[in-house]
């Protein structure tokens, strides 16, 4: 699941992938404004075909919570 996210963060955002760890904020680590995290949201939404709660957006800080998240809906 990390390296699926991963993959999406790089491709999607540009980002590099040595600065992405499951410990990096996504806001403070890797410079992600509410916008993208909405993208990202979206994206994640469709590649896994889930659907985010939108309560539970607030608690997701760094890239290992969007991977426990998205683990738990594909349980």
């Amino acid at each position: 699941m990390f390296e699926k996210v991963k993959e999406i963060l790089m491709e999607e955002l540009q980002l590099k992938e040595d600065e992405i760890t499951l410990d990096a904020d996504l806001k403070n680590d890797l410079g992600i404004n509410s916008l993208e995290l909405a993208d990202l949201v979206m994206i994640c939404e469709e590649k896994f075909d889930v659907e985010m709660d939108d309560e539970m957006l607030g608690k997701i800080l760094t890239v290992g919570d969007i991977v426990d998240y998205l683990s738990t809906l594909e349980g």
